[in-house]
C-alpha cells in the first residue's frame, strides 16, 4: 500500500547522495506522497520550500515509513529515531557494506517502486536500553563500556537476571542484539546471532584473562556492569555515540527496549543470505 508520506535520511557525504535524493524526491511527489526532511538534512542539502515537502520535520513526532540513503551508520540513526513510532526504514546502501540496506543504490528505480508500492516485508528487530544520566538510551546495534583513552584496564563487574557472574580487567564489554552481533561483537571473537534468535549476546573487548567468554543472555533477563575500577571512569555508548560516563562502584543495567524496530526487506531475502553476501564480498 502507498504511504502517505515518507521521512528521508542521508548519510554524511550530500555529493554523493544529492542527485539520486532528487530523483527519489520527484517520483515520490509525482505520486503524491509527502516528503518530510529533518533540520540536518534541509541544511545539508538546502531544500528549499516546495509544494508537498515539510522543512524541518520531527523524525520522532510522525514518521509513517523512512527512507534511507546512505551506510549502515544512517541506516541506525533512521531505526532509532523511529523506534518510537514503529515506522518501518527502507534503505538504499550507498556504505561499504550495507548490512542492514534494503536494496543497493544501483536500485534506486525499482527500491522507490518497491517503497510506493508496498512490496516489501518488514523485520522486527529488538534494540537494547540504557537509563543513564537521566536519560533513556536506546542501541540497536549495541551498547557498550569501554576504557577511556590513556585510562588503565578496566575491571568490570557483571551480573545477569540478578546473578553475579564475576569481575574482568579488561578494555570493555559490549552487549550486542542479534543484528548487532556482526559488529564490534563479532570484532570481539563473540558469536553471530542469526536474527530471530531471543536473546542478546555479552563480549570482552581485549580480557585480560583465559576466562572469559561471551554470553547469550535470555530476552526477559537483564545485564547489570558495574565499574569496579578503582579511579576511573568507563564510557558508554550506543551503537558507538557517546551516551555517558559510569564512574568507579557505579552501577547500569542494559535490556530489552521495550519497543521494536522495523526493517524493509525484499522478500525472501533472509538474514544467511545477507550474511553470505556481504561478509563473503569482504573475504574476496
Amino acid at each position: 500500500m502507498k504511504p502517505h508520506s515518507i521521512t528521508i535520511f542521508t548519510h554524511h557525504d550530500p555529493d554523493d547522495t544529492g542527485k539520486d535524493l532528487a530523483r527519489l524526491v520527484e517520483a515520490v511527489l509525482a505520486e503524491g506522497v509527502e516528503v518530510r526532511l529533518p533540520v540536518a538534512e534541509v541544511e545539508k542539502h538546502s531544500f528549499d520550500e516546495r509544494e508537498g515537502c515539510v522543512l524541518g520535520a520531527d523524525p520522532e513526532g510522525s514518521c509513517e515509513l523512512a527512507v534511507v540513503l546512505g551506510g549502515d551508520g544512517t541506516i541506525l540513526t533512521a531505526l532509532r529515531a523511529c523506534a518510537r513510532k514503529r515506522a518501518p526504514v527502507f534503505a538504499f546502501n550507498y556504505g561499504a557494506i550495507g548490512f542492514l540496506s534494503t536494496v543497493e543504490r544501483e536500485q534506486l528505480d525499482d527500491g522507490i517502486r518497491r517503497l510506493l508500492e508496498g512490496d516489501y516485508e518488514t523485520l522486527p528487530m529488538p534494540a537494547l536500553e540504557v537509563q543513564i544520566e537521566g536519560q533513556r538510551r536506546i542501541g540497536v546495534n549495541d551498547i557498550s563500556f569501554h576504557r577511556q583513552s590513556g585510562a588503565r584496564v578496566a575491571t568490570l563487574g557483571y551480573s545477569v537476571g540478578g546473578e553475579q557472574l564475576g569481575r574482568v580487567r579488561c578494555d570493555g564489554l559490549v552487549a550486542a542484539t542479534p543484528v548487532g552481533s556482526t559488529g564490534y561483537n563479532l570484532a570481539n571473537g563473540g558469536p553471530v546471532l542469526a536474527w530471530g534468535v531471543e536473546g542478546f549476546v555479552v563480549s570482552f573487548i581485549a580480557p585480560h584473562t583465559l576466562t572469559a567468554r561471551s554470553l547469550v543472555v535470555a530476552p526477559g533477563d537483564g545485564l547489570a556492569v558495574v565499574n569496579s575500577s578503582e579511579r576511573d571512569a568507563v564510557e558508554v555508548t550506543t551503537d558507538g555515540r557517546p551516551a555517558g560516563e559510569l564512574n568507579p562502584g557505579d552501577e547500569l543495567e542494559v535490556r530489552f527496549h521495550d519497543d521494536e524496530v522495523l526493517l524493509a526487506q525484499v522478500p525472501g531475502v533472509t538474514f544467511y543470505h545477507r550474511f553470505g553476501e556481504k561478509f563473503g564480498r569482504l573475504a574476496r
